[in-house]
């Protein structure tokens, strides 16, 4: 609290000083305060938070506190309304002596984010000292012979306070011998001379009282009392006189003991024994000064006696007498002032009075790690302290004022480099030469979470044989995260997504914390070639990072499928199928075909067929293809050959260990005449062949014109359904083929599951296409079950001969590993040349050969797929301009099932069926061969 009185010098010199405090904080960016000692508690003392610019609700979440080094609870702060208040008794003399200026230096810190400001409160002096004396009583000697106006030094008081309070002044109580004078000396401190105003004598009085008073400045008023005892003495008229009544003297302060400090003349104008001089320390004299000098009281010379301190007194006043050897002795007197020259002999002393540690590597740059306080007992240049900071390291320090230092971030920091900073902070004088201290810090950086963890590459490849068992380990995954404690535990987990109709976690598992990948069931590589997916790697940081890795697992193919037959095998019982052959067929006439498929892939699916020998048949007039499965005659069939052959063909895979089945076709041998229509090439009658072909022809043509009219019907109801009705889905869903190719080389089936969805680029998705090529990726939906084609539909001869490129599909079929069993399929490429007679091996088409095949097949709810071998009449190739236009003729008995398909632009398809008007008698021939083909089948 500010106080004035008007019309009082020291109120202006007060408000004076108050306008400097206020420019001064202005400057330097400190609050400035002052507060009277002896304040009562609770004092005010200033609005700290207001002038800080803090908000009253902010104090107590920014954990607002003050700091102060060495008078921690003198002052407090009220967090409800931000006043700063006097917590204890402030004495200003305990505090700081008799210095003139008294301040308490207060950190304020707040946190989020961290401040500091200086807060200065001065103490301001009161008059609570009064005047002290040193003794309750002076005596003193004086002559009856000294004349008028002799002067006799008396001792003065002192007052603790400063300023006005300690400007003292004296007087004594009146009387007629004695007056009173006061002098200042160079030192600006009053000298007290009692005057003797008329003679004395000492056989009136011998013994005079006086009282001197000492009354400060202060408002109010305190004094302070001391009795002067003068004894008047006889005799002796001269007293020692020194040259000087002040001699000054300088001296280093780390003079060592025994050095001279001055050598004091005193004269005696008496003889004898009275002009006799011994030299005393005066009884002015403190004991302090007599533990620093001595005296030799015959020469007057003053040594250094005890160590000497600037820091501890940088001025000593010595009062010496010298006192002749008289009866009666007279004293004179004289004052010794020794000035103490400072040295550099005490170092920087350094105190670290917050530290705010472990810092966090995020931390913003100019974050205050650390406050540093500095200080130095010796004054001027040799006070003077820098700071300095250990070089190359991402903080720097900041003087924040006078003494005080902040340690704050210069630079980002990244745990992962360093984890701990060891600082050594320098605090150097400015003496010659100079002093310095260190102090050491370590600073450690907090890990925050920052880094994700991290695999060792993007993705893994894993190779599994099918038929696991079940939580067999596959695989282990292992990320390293950089960080550190939490942050750096990962955990693992699957990245859930649909595989196919299931779960991916129906599938595989990963182990949390040891990143073990395992097989939660057995695979089938017929039903998923390839498993992939993704693991995530997760820390436990707040937030947690993550990454991923893929992981492509591959299923190898092992024998477990043996070879299944199709067509009639399939649907009779016993597996066995009855033939019918003329004897009048040639060698090489093909009796029956044989056809078979594998589930596995690869040599595992490739099949091989052999005729196994009879008991107690020596030899068979048929042989079978290899790879054709093609039951043809070796030899013209004799008289001498049986009726009724049996043949059991046996069908093996070429997996290890390889597995096989058997085929039994029993063949009748018939004469011409009595021979029904059957699967044959046998030559008749040109008459009567001409006759039946004639009959023929009439009844395919209608079968045709029926069949086209119902397709071309069904086409159309089903693009008017197609475009009334609302898409469900934006995209096309694909189908679940199964296609087994048979060609010259034998049936192998491709069990990769490829197929291509074929939208069109209007209207809802075209389901009842496919294209199947071995290039193309696999669809998600592996596992549906689509409808079977008839497995006996090929193209026609003719068609083939008008061809530049023959796309062939021999034969095609649906071959399903049971319900929900894998589909597989194999495109084949052949030509119009001659199946290779039994015995020669052509190698198969399809595992790793770029084939250019391509197999057509429906998709799941396509109108035309009411039962089986029923085909589309038009396919469109995705990124050919050719159209493939496929008809099916109706199946009978007495009529070969064939199939055309004629590749050409658009705009070439009427062109097309008008150049089939003129080849219908070449088709017709060509049909007359195959009437009977499939009779049987």
């Amino acid at each position: 609290m500010l106080y004035f009185q008007r019309g009082s010098p020291g109120s202006w010199r007060l408000l004076l000083s108050l306008l400097l405090l206020l420019a001064c904080k202005t400057g330097s960016g400190q609050l400035h305060y002052s507060v009277p000692e002896e304040a009562k508690h609770g004092t005010f003392v200033g609005r700290i938070a207001q002038d800080l610019g803090l908000e009253l609700a902010e104090l107590v979440p920014r954990l607002f506190r003050v700091a102060s080094k060495d008078h921690r609870d003198l002052l407090e702060v009220n967090l409800q309304n931000g006043i700063l208040f006097v917590n204890s008794r402030i004495d200003r003399e305990e505090l700081c002596g008799r210095n003139t200026e008294c301040n308490i230096h207060l950190e304020v810190i707040v946190d989020g984010p961290l401040q500091v400001f200086h807060v200065e409160v001065e103490v301001r002096d009161i008059n609570d000292n009064p005047p002290r004396f040193s003794r309750s009583e002076q005596r003193l000697n004086i002559l009856e012979s000294r004349m008028p106006d002799s002067r006799f030094p008396v001792e003065g008081a002192s007052d603790l306070d400063i300023g006005v309070n300690a400007d003292l002044r004296y007087k004594v109580n009146p009387n007629e011998y004695f007056d009173l004078d006061v002098k200042r000396n160079e030192e600006e401190t009053k000298v007290l001379e009692l005057v003797l105003k008329k003679p004395l004598d000492r056989e009136e009085i011998q013994e005079h009282r006086l009282l001197l008073i000492a009354i400060d400045g202060g408002k109010p008023e305190l004094t302070g009392t001391v009795q002067l005892l003068i004894n008047v003495l006889d005799a002796n008229d001269n007293a020692p006189e020194f040259d000087k009544s002040i001699y000054n003297v300088k001296m280093l302060e780390n003079t060592s003991s025994e050095t001279l400090v001055i050598k004091l003349n005193a004269s005696d104008a008496d003889e004898g024994s009275n002009k006799e001089i011994t030299y005393f320390f005066s009884n002015l004299v403190s004991d302090d000064v007599k533990s620093k000098f001595s005296i030799n009281s015959d020469s007057g010379e003053i040594k250094v006696k005890g160590e000497l301190d600037y820091e501890d007194c940088n001025l000593y006043e010595i009062n010496i007498d010298a006192v002749d050897r008289s009866t009666f002795p007279l004293t004179g007197h004289c004052k010794v002032i020794v000035k103490l020259l400072d040295v550099n002999d005490n170092s920087p002393e350094m105190a670290v009075t917050s530290l705010f540690l472990p810092i966090k590597e995020d931390a913003p740059l100019g974050s205050v790690i650390a406050l540093i306080s500095v200080s130095d007992r010796d004054s001027g240049a040799n006070g003077q302290v820098t700071c300095s900071l250990t070089p190359h390291v991402p903080f720097k320090l900041i003087s924040t004022f006078k003494n005080y230092y902040s340690l704050v971030l210069d630079s980002a920091l990244d745990r992962e480099s360093t984890s701990d900073y060891e600082l050594v902070v320098t605090a150097r004088d400015g003496g010659s030469p100079s002093l310095w201290a260190t102090a050491s810090l370590l600073v450690e950086v907090a890990d925050v979470n920052d880094n994700a963890p991290v695999f060792a590459q993007p993705e893994y490849t894993v190779f599994v044989k099918e038929n696991n068992p079940p939580g067999c380990h596959i695989f282990t995954v292992s990320a390293r995260d950089a960080d550190a404690q939490e942050n750096a535990l990962v955990s693992y987990s699957l990245v859930e997504r649909r595989v196919g109709e299931r779960a991916l976690s129906s599938y595989v598992s990963v182990h949390a914390e040891s990143g073990k990948v395992y097989a939660l069931q057995p695979l089938d590589h017929e039903e998923l070639e390839m498993l992939q997916f993704q693991v995530s790697a997760r820390d436990a940081g707040v937030p947690p990072l993550g990454s991923n890795v893929t992981l492509q697992v591959f299923v190898l193919d092992e024998n477990d499928n043996a070879p299944a037959l199709l067509g009639p095998w399939k649907q009779g019982a016993g597996g066995t199928v009855s033939e019918l052959v003329p004897r009048s067929v040639g060698v090489g006439h093909v009796v029956a075909k044989v056809r078979a498929v594998d589930a596995d892939s690869g040599y595992n699916a490739w099949l091989s067929y052999e005729l196994l020998p009879l008991v107690g048949v020596a030899s068979s007039p048929f042989r079978v293809g290899q790879y054709t499965g093609e039951i043809s005659t070796t030899h013209s069939l004799e008289e001498a050959d049986a009726p009724r052959q049996s043949l059991l063909v046996l069908v093996k895979d070429h997996g290890e260990p390889a597995l096989t089945t058997t085929a039994t076709v029993l063949v009748s041998l018939v004469e011409s005449g009595q021979a029904p229509k059957s699967y044959s090439r046998m030559s008749v009658d040109a008459g009567s062949q001409k006759a039946v072909l004639v009959d023929v022809n009439v009844y395919l043509i209608i079968a045709i014109c029926a069949v086209s009219s119902l397709l071309v019907l069904t086409l159309l109801l089903y693009t008017a359904f197609r475009c009334s009705a609302a898409p469900n889905e934006g995209s096309c869903k694909p189908g679940k083929p199964m296609l087994v190719c048979s060609s010259a080389v034998g049936s192998w089936s491709y069990s990769q599951q490829r197929r291509q969805r074929v939208c069109s680029g209007e209207g809802p998705p075209k389901t009842d296409l496919m294209a199947f090529s071995p290039s193309l990726p696999q669809g998600p939906n592996s596992t549906d079950n689509p409808r079977q084609p008839n497995p006996d539909w090929r193209y026609s001869a003719s068609l083939r001969a008008g061809m530049h490129s023959s796309v062939h599909l021999e034969e095609a079929g649906i071959l399903r590993a049971g319900p929900g069993g894998p589909d597989q399929q194999w495109p084949t490429v052949s030509s119009a040349t001659p199946e290779p007679e039994a015995g020669e091996v052509s190698p198969p088409v399809g595992a790793g050969v770029n084939s250019n095949s391509w197999t057509f097949k429906y998709g799941p709810g396509n109108p035309k797929q009411s039962g089986p071998g029923e085909l589309p009449d038009k396919f469109i190739i995705p990124g050919s301009p050719a159209i493939i236009s496929i008809r099916q003729e109706p199946t009978n008995s007495q009529i070969d099932k064939s199939d055309f398909i004629t590749f050409g632009k658009k705009e070439e398809t009427k062109k097309k069926k008008k150049k089939k008007k003129g080849n219908k008698t070449q088709e017709k021939k060509e049909k007359g061969n195959s009437t009977t083909d499939n009779s049987d089948q």
